[in-house]
């Protein structure tokens, strides 16, 4: 008993100093999205759409540097209106971002960079739409798996609520576009816009 007490209280002297170099939050976040997808060649003329999304992040941080990295699993709204119809599908995204703060006391200004992933949850698979290229009949499909990268920069106010501007780049396509009188097909990808909150725990 002695033993396992001694090795604690080692184990616990060993890991203080990270302890007090580093800062892990768990927080929830929520935001409203402004989604468009832009497709390889112009067969949709596509517009904005509004969603939301929210759900839990992490963030770690050391407070020596201000580096530090975020993760967070969001559900999300995300596609585009086009010939006065409205294509929306829910999807979980993960992102992974590489994070920098400017640790002023009370302000701190951030900025993060980092891949995402996202998987469709829900809204429909096909959709027959058309006016397509050259005015002829086409479907469009939804994707099941979507990655890219996303951008934001931002605040955090009193250590503990964090407001931040992001934009998703799709790199994968989150839509193809099949024109029936033709076996080609075009992809496209999500462009999203964001105004987040987040408050830390």
């Amino acid at each position: 008993m002695k033993t396992v007490r001694v090795l604690c209280l080692a184990l616990a002297v060993m890991l203080a100093p990270a302890a007090v170099q580093a800062q892990l939050s768990f927080g929830v976040k929520g935001g409203v999205n402004i989604a468009t997808v832009k497709f390889d060649r112009d067969v949709i003329a596509s517009h904005n759409i509004t969603g939301f999304q929210l759900g839990p992040m992490l963030e770690y941080v050391k407070p020596s540097t201000g580096w530090g990295m975020d993760v967070a699993l969001l559900f999300m709204q995300k596609g585009f209106e086009a010939y006065n119809r409205t294509v929306k599908n829910n999807y979980l995204e993960i992102p992974l971002n590489l994070k920098w703060k400017i640790m002023t006391p009370l302000v701190k200004p951030y900025a993060s960079a980092g891949p995402y992933a996202g998987f469709r949850m829900g809204g429909r698979k096909i959709w027959e739409i058309n006016d397509l290229y050259n005015d002829v009949k086409g479907q469009l499909k939804a994707g099941n798996f979507s990655a890219g990268l996303n951008f934001a920069a931002g605040v955090e106010v009193l250590s503990f609520l964090q407001v931040g501007l992001n934009y998703d780049w799709g790199l994968t396509g989150n839509y193809k576009a099949f024109d029936v009188s033709n076996p080609q097909e075009y992809t496209g990808k999500s462009h999203t816009w964001s105004l987040s909150a987040a408050v830390l725990f």
